[in-house]
């Protein structure tokens, strides 16, 4: 491994502040986003902002949310993956290999996904030169099984849905067990996971709330971050908003259908890339504010007002929401981030928020993603005229209830860490002092911290090694 040349991308602050980057590197990676979308340099693309440093994201009209608080959503198809996922594969894999974790040039990877991770996972680890393997359910959307192969992994499906996650560490105990060659990067457990959104999502919704307020949107504070959990990396930016201001809510949500932390429960369900029936590892749950339940059906009908174009033109023509609004999100919005933005407004309604605050929540994909999804909604109810375009806004939307919330009292807090024990002591092999010892903020600010320590490592070796553009 001396003898050769890792691959490598940016730093965590250069994921944040990408003009920090070489302008020539920046500049050659801008121009391979379209003309050659596989070629490495991509990886300097990973970010929440635009070759002109502005941050992307969208404050949602007032005509569509029904409440007069700001709601910011973050967008994130303009990644190399067309996914913020790709960010935290990225910062997964450069730490073990900057660390002696992986060499790739010997190991065989394994990203456990339910989709939008298992994607990234297959397209940095194809950019960085790795060899993978993604295991994913087999009933998640068949664009997910494209692009995966598309980025050059092998594919093994698993039996079931979303909330089959279970299935999924089984068939990667069996990979581990039959090649010593194997890695698992499991996002579930992966604390790079977790430091990309920390340092990187969660600053780049610092600087948002300080532009905003310079448009005269919000006083420079974010009220309120609102996550959906899957591997519940996202809800990581929640911890630093809360450094920066320590009244600020940390809201996760969950699917009615599958609400584990919620209610111990269980069940399959269709908000794909959340809802994995099992508290995860990496999730900080002593640190939220509040677990809320969205319907997995609603969200499939809210994302069907921006994929078919009679009812684009309702939501402009009858109920006001402008043109550019709906131009913009209906390529940038996914299952779950209809999930996102429904508990957004929960959120601003449970909390009594006014036009003052803020509230920030994350588109994770496209539409791209979902089409076969579409198709699927269209054959069953229906195309979605005028008249229903208007009653899905004003139900789905306006009509949000603050029902189905747990707050994050001590004891709340305390009974959603327990349940991490069933499957990280009981069946992943972590002892019972691992798991009390995330109890103490220490634990994760330790974390935290291995931020700067990484990006060290990483300046040394590129040092040694420069990047050419």
């Amino acid at each position: 491994m001396l003898d050769r040349q890792l691959i490598t991308g940016p730093t965590f602050n250069e994921m944040l502040h990408p003009h920090l980057i070489d302008p020539a590197i920046r500049r050659k990676a801008h121009e391979a986003r379209t003309s050659d979308p596989l070629a490495s340099i991509n990886l300097f693309n990973i970010t929440w902002r635009d070759i002109d440093d502005r941050i992307q994201y969208h404050v949602l009209p007032p005509a569509l949310t029904g409440v007069d608080t700001p709601i910011a959503l973050l967008t994130s198809i303009h990644f190399p993956t067309r996914s913020h996922k790709v960010g935290a594969t990225y910062s997964v894999l450069i730490e073990k290999e900057l660390f002696g974790d992986v060499d790739p040039w010997k190991h065989t990877l394994i990203w456990p996904s339910t989709g939008n991770y298992g994607i990234g996972g297959a397209y940095v680890a194809g950019r960085m030169g790795v060899r993978s393997v993604v295991v994913l359910p087999q009933d998640m959307s068949k664009e997910r099984f494209e692009m995966i192969e598309r980025f050059g992994a092998q594919v093994i499906k698993t039996p079931g849905s979303e909330s089959n996650v279970k299935e999924i560490y089984d068939q990667v105990k069996e990979l581990l067990a039959s090649d010593p060659m194997m890695r698992n990067m499991n996002q579930f457990e992966e604390m790079g996971n977790y430091r990309f959104h920390y340092y990187v999502t969660g600053n780049t919704v610092v600087d948002l709330a300080r532009e905003l307020a310079e448009q005269g949107v919000g006083r420079g504070r974010v009220s309120a971050f609102v996550s959906s959990m899957g591997s519940a990396g996202t809800i990581a930016a929640g911890d630093r908003l809360k450094q920066e201001w320590p009244d600020h809510k940390i809201v996760g949500l969950e699917p009615v259908q599958c609400p584990t932390l919620a209610l111990n429960g269980y069940g399959a369900h269709d908000i794909q890339g959340i809802g994995d029936k099992h508290v995860t590892w990496i999730h900080h749950v002593t640190n939220m504010d509040a677990i809320m339940l969205i319907d997995d059906l609603e969200c499939k009908k809210g994302l069907q007002l921006f994929a078919e174009e009679d009812a684009k033109r309702a939501l402009v023509d009858d109920l006001g929401i402008p043109q550019e609004s709906v131009d913009y999100l209906s390529t940038r919005l996914g299952i779950s981030s209809l999930c996102n933005i429904y508990g957004a407004i929960k959120t601003v309604k449970h909390y009594g928020f006014g036009p003052d605050d803020l509230v920030v929540t994350v588109a994770t994909d496209g539409l791209d993603r979902y089409w076969s999804v579409m198709g699927a909604m269209q054959r069953t109810y229906g195309a979605i005229g005028r008249t229903e375009a208007v009653a899905r806004v004003r139900s789905l939307f306006h009509g949000q209830k603050t029902d189905l919330i747990w707050d994050g009292t001590a004891e709340n807090r305390a009974r959603w860490h327990n349940l991490k024990y069933y499957t990280w002591v009981e069946q992943q092999g972590r002892t019972v002092e691992e798991l009390d010892a995330q109890r103490d903020p220490a634990w994760w600010e330790e974390h935290q911290q291995r931020v700067s320590q990484i990006d060290e490592r990483l300046v040394e070796y590129r040092a040694a090694h420069p990047v050419t553009a």
